[in-house]
């Protein structure tokens, strides 16, 4: 955990006062110093920055939460994830869930991509997924076949490419197989980067 200084140390009265603002010029330097904070001192005033109406304010808050883990931070950030009106949060939302361990996370996560249609969020989900080495790869499989289905062809690119990461984690397994068929299809992809990234996965020995 970082700390500053004695000398250094945030004034979290003011802190709470700038976050509470609303006003995102005070509000996110505001954030930014809860760095320097415990968990126990910084996630009050996160959880406070997610109640603000300005979206930047919510999705650096929402970044937060990812750094300083407790409890009251993923029943917030769970349910930012499905009912934030704003997609840089509720996709800020997923990165910071993700953090909390595939685990715990791949639930939520699986559910919110499926309901959620927005890219930005999918992409995300996506992504901070993909990101985990420990990852079971019938989960990666579960969510590149939804993710190469989508209307977004960047989604289907980020589905594309984790098909490829299972064809060469998974070679010796049927599941290697699976992905491999997946992207068969997607040489004939109307979006030219699906295309590239099928050809890559196609490509892994």
């Amino acid at each position: 955990m970082t700390s500053a200084p004695d000398d250094q140390r945030p004034d979290l009265p003011a802190l709470r006062d700038a976050i509470s603002s609303g006003d995102p010029v005070r509000a996110m330097p505001a954030l930014t110093q809860l760095r320097f904070c415990s968990d126990e001192e910084a996630v009050p005033l996160l959880v406070l920055g997610t109640a603000q109406k300005p979206f930047l304010v919510r999705s650096l808050s929402c970044s937060g939460l990812g750094y300083k883990r407790t409890e009251q931070g993923w029943q917030v950030l769970s349910r930012l994830l499905v009912d934030d009106e704003d997609s840089n949060v509720r996709a800020e939302a997923a990165n910071a869930l993700a953090s909390y361990g595939v685990e715990r996370s791949w639930p939520l996560l699986r559910s919110a991509f499926e309901a959620d249609d927005a890219w930005l969020v999918r992409c995300s989900i996506l992504s901070a997924l993909a990101e985990q080495p420990e990852i079971d790869l019938n989960w990666l499989l579960d969510l590149a076949t939804l993710a190469i289905k989508d209307g977004d062809g960047t989604v289907r690119v980020s589905g594309a490419e984790i098909l490829g990461r299972v064809v060469r984690d998974g070679a010796d397994q049927p599941l290697g197989d699976q992905a491999r068929a997946l992207l068969q299809p997607l040489q004939q992809d109307v979006d030219h980067r699906v295309v590239a990234s099928a050809l890559n996965g196609l490509q892994v020995s």
